[in-house]
């Protein structure tokens, strides 16, 4: 037997459990987990409990984030996970580095050109290796757009329109949690659009050039509700009788694994899951439409609104020899609240194809079973497992984590000053 790769993981929040687990599961054979880091010891026992009672693994140790270094010297790992808050994706990159470790983020790589570049450096400095898991390079229909375009289907790409869609389930959460300051998450631009950005950067083989933005915050917020006539207000839906009828309201104490995550853990470090979206404190937009043009000359039109009926997105590419039209529906979630398949899943989808003088006609995929349309599976071997040669080039490198939060820090730029923003002037690679 092979040796197995040690993975040491920071940050044990909602997103932490797609990783963990599939270490524990699937992959034990080739991967093995040898520490948590988070600041709440009571997320990190509920991993452990979730670790021995569903896969018969042993506890692993656990540390603080002030003994980071101590972790790494003790345990030894290969690789760190880093899935804790976004603003500290860079401190703890970074630091694995140093140290002897390759990296594997969570997406966004980090939130702000000053601390990409701080990644940047780190890499150039060390040697080592940062992946980003943009898991929806991987869904089979994303990659199928992606064989279409390098085949020549619809010969030079010009344009894009590209519309994303967020739910009133999965929108909405981003407004209750730490998500809803910038100085966390670098905004929805950042946080989730970096999965759409580097789909376009993905899809097109290219990379963003200049981008202009505007954006504001429409819909959630205190101030938003009170236009529209809302008088009762609460600061977090536990413990409050507004709560109780609001279809906003996230009730904690009604989900077994967001109360043992959360609310049992907020004695620790006082993060209220649970905050209202239309509370005040929100300093992110709900409502945003981008430009870019990209250094092959293509543009996007890109739209991003946190509030509708549905959830999934519109896209439509033109070229020099026709269209391709694509429509998904996906099923709606709420983080650590539910099945993890269910996050991203595919409700319903179609690819249209429109050769230029020909016969439009549609283009039939194969869903796999998993969340974001099958792809997480297919992102977890790749990560852990024993991945085949990929034509798709579907692993993301340090370059496309950059690449794809620079246009979403350069949209953030553009709707802070009204003036466009060219990439090369935010890092230096």
């Amino acid at each position: 037997m092979a040796v197995r790769k040690k993975y040491a993981q920071v940050g044990l929040g909602g997103r932490a459990r797609f990783f963990y687990e599939a270490i524990a599961s699937d992959y034990k054979d080739t991967s093995e987990l040898v520490a948590f880091c988070d600041i709440n010891q009571t997320r990190m026992d509920y991993a452990n409990k979730v670790l021995k009672e569903e896969y018969n693994v042993a506890p692993v140790p656990t540390y603080s984030p002030d003994s980071f270094d101590e972790m790494i010297k003790n345990e030894k790992p290969d690789y760190v996970l880093v899935t804790s808050i976004d603003r500290t994706h860079h401190k703890y990159i970074v630091r694995a580095m140093e140290l002897g470790c390759d990296v594997i983020s969570e997406k966004p790589m980090t939130i702000d050109a000053e601390k990409a570049q701080y990644i940047l450096d780190a890499i150039k400095r060390t040697g080592r290796d940062l992946r980003v898991t943009f898991n929806y390079r991987y869904a089979p229909h994303n990659t199928k757009i992606r064989e279409l375009i390098m085949n020549g289907t619809i010969g030079d790409v010009f344009s894009v329109h590209f519309e994303w869609l967020l739910n009133t389930k999965h929108g909405a959460d981003y407004f209750r949690r730490w998500h809803r300051d910038k100085r966390n998450s670098g905004g929805l631009l950042v946080h989730k659009s970096t999965h759409h950005f580097d789909l376009v950067n993905f899809w097109l083989g290219t990379q963003p050039k200049t981008v202009f933005a505007m954006g504001d915050l429409r819909f959630y917020g205190r101030e938003n509700a009170e236009n529209r006539g809302v008088t009762q207000f609460y600061n977090r839906a536990y413990g409050s009788k507004y709560a109780k009828d609001d279809p906003f309201a996230l009730h904690l104490d009604q989900n077994e694994t967001l109360k043992a995550m959360y609310l049992d853990a907020e004695k620790e470090d006082g993060y209220f899951r649970d905050q209202s979206v239309f509370g005040d404190g929100i300093n992110i937009e709900d409502t945003m439409g981008v430009l870019v043009q990209y250094r092959d000359k293509a543009i996007l039109t890109y739209s991003l609104n946190a509030y509708m009926p549905w959830e999934g997105y519109r896209i439509a590419f033109n070229g020099s020899k026709g269209r391709i039209q694509v429509s998904v529906v996906e099923q709606s979630y709420v983080n650590a609240g539910g099945d993890s398949e269910l996050e991203g899943a595919v409700a319903k989808k179609s690819i249209s194809v429109f050769p230029m003088f020909e016969e439009p006609y549609e283009v039939e995929v194969i869903e796999g079973k998993g969340g974001h349309g099958g792809g997480d599976p297919v992102l977890l071997n790749d990560i852990f497992g024993t991945p085949e040669p990929d034509p798709f080039n579907r692993a993301a490198s340090h370059v496309d984590g950059a690449m794809s939060i620079l246009t979403g820090i350069a949209a953030n730029k553009a709707i802070a000053t009204g003036l466009p923003v060219n990439i090369d002037d935010l890092v230096k690679f």
